[in-house]
């Protein structure tokens, strides 16, 4: 493993809902901090589920041309694609730890781009998962 972070879907939402007024610097410091040291990662998974949850749930809800221009930029993180690979050690991580199906293919695309971390507020802080070690954003600063 190394230094890079791999952020999940809410970061990124996090980081675009003004209606989180405490969420949402939090989320930006995290993001400007991975794009500026070239330590992001994420995958398609959530690429695609930023866009979906980002014009259709925010409110008011990101305009479609924002949503995929944040897309676009974030292409060059070269994310993991989801393959048969990746779908095997996913059900593996949910048969052997009790996640769900979409943290399972979350975590196993981190530990596929050979992250230290995974930034999530939807696993429990502090756990590590074979040398990936799970961060909830907002109980922990950037710095640390």
């Amino acid at each position: 493993m190394n230094d890079k972070v791999f952020l999940d879907t809410n970061i990124l939402l996090y980081a675009r809902d003004s209606n989180q007024p405490v969420k949402q610097p939090v989320a930006m410091d995290w993001l400007r901090r991975c794009w500026q040291e070239r330590r992001g990662c994420l995958s398609f998974q959530v690429l695609q589920e930023y866009y979906v949850n980002a014009t259709r749930k925010l409110k008011p809800g990101l305009p479609a041309v924002l949503a995929r221009q944040d897309v676009r930029n974030l292409l060059a993180w070269q994310p993991i694609q989801t393959d048969a690979l990746l779908l095997d050690s996913a059900w593996g991580l949910a048969d052997r730890y009790g996640f769900s199906w979409w943290d399972a293919q979350i975590v196993a695309a981190a530990r596929r781009a050979d992250c230290a971390v995974l930034l999530t507020e939807d696993l429990q802080h502090g756990f590590e998962v074979e040398g990936l070690r799970i961060v909830n954003p907002f109980l922990t600063d950037a710095d640390a």
